[in-house]
């Protein structure tokens, strides 16, 4: 299992939870898992988001490691100019 830390509107849209936890081995599998076990997320999901993974931010690395003791930060992407 991997323990991920939500921000932002994705900890609002599953009540204030600020720690889940979903079985994963990398990113994709991580967002499947969020998506599946909060339908919620999906939408903020698929907009785009931002993972951090031990303190390195990634955007499109579906295939990044997820460790069982990562530390897992997810948020959604900032928009705007």
């Amino acid at each position: 299992m991997v323990a991920v830390r939500l921000l932002g509107s994705m900890r609002s849209a599953i009540g204030g939870a600020e720690m889940v936890e979903v079985e994963a081995a990398n990113t994709i599998q991580m967002l499947n898992a969020l998506k599946r076990e909060y339908p919620v997320l999906t939408d903020i999901i698929e907009g785009g988001v931002s993972v951090a993974i031990d303190g390195l931010v990634y955007e499109n690395a579906w295939f990044t490691e997820i460790k069982p003791d990562s530390e897992v930060v997810i948020m959604p992407l900032m928009k705007g100019g």
